[in-house]
């Protein structure tokens, strides 16, 4: 990756002290309900990411990443204390284990009909959603049983063996990027935008997002694109969706780059190795299943949202009740036609400015969806490193705010902190979409 030289100078490993203690503090003894330590230390981990990215100089961009990597290692034996998604991943991989398929049926069906073994009531009660249907795909759910089947009664164990794929897809990611940075010939000290990362840190290493699957294998579909080798690239890309379903949407935006000939043969690889993936798990209860759990993210779910907060206040002021059985189909839609047009009208599309269609492809699900968690903005950090908008990474340290929702003694989500994030990204963005001179050879 990078030749490694130990920096000759007190700064970066008084950075490195300082990063790995918050680190800590934020994987080890913060809770989810405890906003006065949440912000504090999220506020100090992005000043010392700032000033690493100020100071740092060429020659110690391999010490930095390697700061990345290890800050990372250092949360595996954490469980995740700020999401409570890690007992829907040790519930689904111990159903898996013993024979079940997580897709048949609600986890409070078991409740009731009696727990098999593995899975018990104290298990049950911590898990977030009962009523719905699992929503991961076949990576996710790969990682789960390993999991179990290594440690099958422990959380801990389950947690860091988890924990283990994403480090190691995490470990990919650093090493595609400066590969991809050399060739798009982006500087190469982009990469320590997305090593050193707070948001990423803590939420896909230390909270155990699969987003980190996603990455890297997108990346590598990426990768053996710019190399030409299709075949590879396609495979590559089903295993991203099968991490996670978003990278589905950037698969239109490849259609003009490829060619229509290429694009059939390329799209027909990736769907048949998404059926082979699926494949397991498929069954006369899968699709109305998955689908229905698919559908409360446009339906149900509602968490730190933009445009659709403001066509929900809208709604009701003229019906008097919540239009989001109507509003989320819509914005969906919405998502899905503004990509067909950007890939029916953009100009000049080249591999080189891929990743820039891909950050405006994902921001604009996100302006348009019911839900927005922290993790959810690891995408546009990761192509945020291929272009020459930063508004990302302003974005990954104010949704860090959003969690004061769970600082009250009940839930409730403060509105003005959503008001704050969304109204000073979108500033950003446009100072430098119009008023931020444009440097030459840089990506719009």
């Amino acid at each position: 990756m990078f030749a490694l030289a130990w920096p000759k100078r007190p700064f970066p490993y008084l950075a490195a002290a300082l990063m790995g203690t918050a680190v800590w503090k934020l994987g080890y003894q913060t809770a989810q309900s405890e906003f006065h330590l949440i912000a504090p230390l999220f506020a100090a981990l992005f000043l010392i990411y700032g000033a690493i990215w100020k100071q740092a100089q060429e020659e110690e961009v391999a010490f930095f990443t390697l700061l990345g990597w290890l800050l990372r290692l250092l949360l595996l034996f954490s469980i995740p204390n700020l999401s409570d998604d890690i007992y829907r991943f040790v519930w689904d991989g111990r159903l898996l284990l013993q024979g079940f398929n997580p897709f048949d049926h609600l986890p409070s069906y078991y409740a009731e009909n009696g727990f098999p073994p593995g899975l018990d009531q104290s298990l049950y009660d911590r898990l977030n959603s009962p009523g719905y249907f699992t929503v991961y795909p076949p990576v996710a759910q790969f990682t789960f049983a390993t999991a179990c089947w290594l440690f099958p009664n422990s959380i801990l164990g389950s947690s860091a063996i988890m924990k283990l794929f994403v480090l190691a897809f995490e470990t990919g990611t650093l090493v595609l990027l400066p590969k991809l940075l050399r060739h798009w010939q982006f500087p190469r000290r982009n990469v320590l935008l997305y090593a050193l990362n707070p948001l990423l840190i803590v939420e896909l290493t230390g909270n155990l997002h699969f987003e980190a699957g996603m990455i890297f294998f997108l990346l590598l579909g990426l990768w053996w694109i710019v190399r030409e080798k299709w075949t590879s690239s396609a495979a590559a890309m089903a295993l991203a969706v099968a991490s996670k379903l978003l990278p589905l949407l950037f698969l239109p935006l490849l259609i003009r780059r490829l060619g229509w000939n290429r694009s059939l043969r390329y799209f027909a690889v990736v769907g048949l190795l998404l059926l082979a993936l699926f494949l397991p798990l498929l069954n006369g209860a899968f699709w109305g299943n998955f689908g229905s759990s698919l559908n409360l993210y446009f339906q149900k779910f509602e968490f730190n949202a933009s445009v659709y907060y403001l066509l929900r206040w809208v709604g009701h002021q003229i019906t008097g009740y919540n239009l989001i059985h109507q509003l989320g189909p819509i914005l969906a839609t919405g998502t899905l036609l503004t990509i067909l047009a950007m890939t029916a009208f953009e100009e000049h599309p080249r591999w080189r400015n891929l990743p820039a269609q891909m950050l405006f492809a994902i921001c604009t699900y996100l302006a348009l969806t019911t839900t927005v968690h922290p993790w959810y903005a690891s995408l546009p950090v990761l192509f945020s490193l291929f272009t020459r908008y930063r508004f990302p990474l302003l974005w990954s340290y104010l949704i860090t705010w959003t969690y004061i929702n769970y600082s009250y003694p009940e839930y409730q989500e403060n509105l003005w902190v959503v008001v704050a994030e969304y109204a000073l990204v979108l500033g950003f963005f446009l100072y430098e979409r119009f008023a931020q001179p444009l440097t030459k050879g840089k990506v719009v």
